[in-house]
Parts: C-alpha cells; structure tokens; sequence
C-alpha cells in the first residue's frame, strides 16, 4: 500500500515541480532573485566561516549559499528524483528506455533516487535548524511579509540639538 501511495505522491509532486522551474526560469522577477552573483559566490568562504560562528548577517537579499543550495535543490536534487523515478516505474521503462540506459538501470536508478531523497531530508533538516538558531520570529515574519526586521544601534550618542526633524 505504500508504495502505491508513494507513486501517487509523485504523480502529484513531478508536475508541480515541473511547472515551478519553468516558472522559475520564465520569470525575470524569480530568475534574478535566485540565482547567486560573482560577488555573492566569492564571499561563500566568509560566510560559512560565520554561520560556523553563528554570526548571521540578515540582509534583505539571500546570501552566495542559500542561493547556491536553493539552485542545488531546484535545478539538481528536484529534476533528478522526478527522473530516477520515472526510470523505477515499468510503464515509462516500456515507453522511454533510453532514460533507464541514462542511470544505468532501474537499480543504479533506484540507488540515485534514495541518495537524492536523504539529501532532501539533509537539506529540510539543516534548514530548519538554520532557521531556529539564526531568529526563529525574525525569519518567520521574514516569510510572511518577505522583510526581516533588522535593527540598528546609533554608532555614537545621539544629540538631538544636531537633528534637523
């Protein structure tokens, strides 16, 4: 029985997937905020260097590795689990041999498939705990209204005879 609802999942799960990387990639709005930069990817090393720190700097723009991941998880892991999948299955093995050829079998497929499965699992694992140890409310609101609220201490003391309100 689970495996029957497991292949039900992935009827519904390839389509949506599907169609969100076409959007992704169709929209300029999506396309420019996704992918990460030349800037972005060379500051990868210091950024890690601070999440190991657990110095996280929240700005309004994703950073070089969530960027990277995301890309990874959307353009990588996604596109292969609907296509290893696809591969286990004996109908589309009938109608499109040559993708089981690609993964060299419906074993090598199946392999493929668990290993991009426990990277999902890894990925929703390290993300969630990203999210608890970086500000649980402050990313929260982030998601829902798409802005962190990042405060800011005045540098110096502040001399209200200098402000021109």
């Amino acid at each position: 029985m689970g495996r029957n609802w497991h292949f039900l999942a992935g009827w519904i799960f390839a389509p949506s997937v599907v169609a969100y990387l076409l959007y992704t990639l169709i929209s300029r709005h999506r396309r420019g905020s996704i992918f990460p930069t030349r800037r972005q990817l060379s500051a990868i090393p210091r950024t890690i260097a601070d999440h190991a720190r657990f110095r996280f700097h929240h700005e309004a723009e994703y950073n070089g590795i969530q960027k990277l991941t995301y890309v990874l998880v959307l353009f990588v892991l996604l596109p292969m689990m609907i296509l290893t999948g696809l591969t286990m299955s004996p109908s589309i093995n009938a109608a499109w041999p040559l993708l089981t050829e690609l993964f060299g079998g419906r074993q090598s497929a199946r392999t493929l498939h668990f290993i991009c499965a426990f990277s999902l699992v890894g990925f929703f694992f390290v993300h969630i705990a990203l999210v608890l140890v970086s500000g649980v409310f402050n990313n929260l609101r982030s998601m829902v209204t798409g802005r962190y609220r990042i405060t800011t201490k005045p540098v110096g003391p502040v001399n209200r005879e200098d402000s021109h309100e």
